[in-house]
């Protein structure tokens, strides 16, 4: 009997000690890693907004030393519209958003994001000359399965749409992940977000838009909820809750 207990005992030791070596390598590995993940991740971000400012294929394989030369990130308080202080490198929307200190529940919540962060951060494009051109606003907005994330590049009279990029989405391939298709995509330079009453009308349109539609894009072939989702989450952020006080302000002032 003492012997199996011996035995048992052993086993039982062995496991665990297995199990401690287990958890500190991954912990390890998960530490080592960190630098390289956030690395990755900034670099998607700098290529998706060079890729909705136009700028991607200029980039070539330099997309870090073109970002760093003609974009330049500013943060901004969405309530006010004013220039804050604030990592615009590390800025988290979906982080901030879990936080009610740094977040609000919007009134109307139409991209059906829960809470909004306070801030955000907007990234304005120049060409040679230092003279804004286009202007990238970072969107997030419910979908089909999860939030989408991603971004549209603005003629700087904050109302020409010059890309929309989605970076970041769970939808059906086939359906709703036609959001990354290049022919959806080319479907959007040209349209308006705002008609002349500065009523925020771009949507995407259930059986395609009419040719003449200045505000509309056809809506994703057979991914209505993903296509709703769009068109929500466009409202929700050119609305009151989203950018138009940054829009009305910089219309005014410019960047100061």
């Amino acid at each position: 009997m003492s012997s199996n207990k011996e035995t048992f005992g052993k086993t039982v030791g062995f496991v665990l000690a297995v199990c401690i070596v287990c958890a500190l390598l991954v912990s390890f590995s998960a530490v080592q890693l960190k630098p390289l993940q956030q690395a990755n991740k900034l670099l998607d971000q700098q290529t998706k907004i060079l890729e909705a400012s136009g700028l991607l294929e200029k980039a070539g394989n330099e997309i870090v030393k073109t970002y760093n030369q003609f974009v330049e990130a500013r943060m901004i308080d969405l309530d006010s519209g004013d220039f804050v202080e604030g990592d615009v490198i590390n800025f988290d929307e979906r982080r901030n958003s879990r936080d009610v200190a740094l977040s609000i529940k919007p009134k109307q919540d139409l991209a059906g994001i829960n809470r909004r962060s306070n801030t955000a951060v907007v990234y304005f494009v120049k060409n040679e000359a230092g003279t804004i051109e286009t202007i990238v606003l970072p969107i997030i907005g419910a979908g089909l399965w999860d939030l989408m994330s991603g971004y549209i590049g603005l003629e700087a009279d904050l109302n020409t749409v010059k890309s929309v990029i989605y970076s970041d989405h769970k939808e059906t391939p086939g359906l709703g992940a036609e959001v990354l298709n290049p022919r959806w995509k080319a479907l959007w330079p040209g349209k308006k977000i705002y008609n002349d009453a500065g009523e925020v009308k771009a949507r995407l349109v259930k059986g395609g838009a009419k040719a003449d539609d200045l505000h509309g894009v056809d809506a994703l072939s057979g991914a209505t909820l993903t296509s709703n989702g769009v068109t929500n989450t466009l409202q929700f952020w050119f609305g009151e809750e989203g950018y138009a006080s940054f829009i009305a302000k910089y219309r005014a002032e410019g960047v100061k």
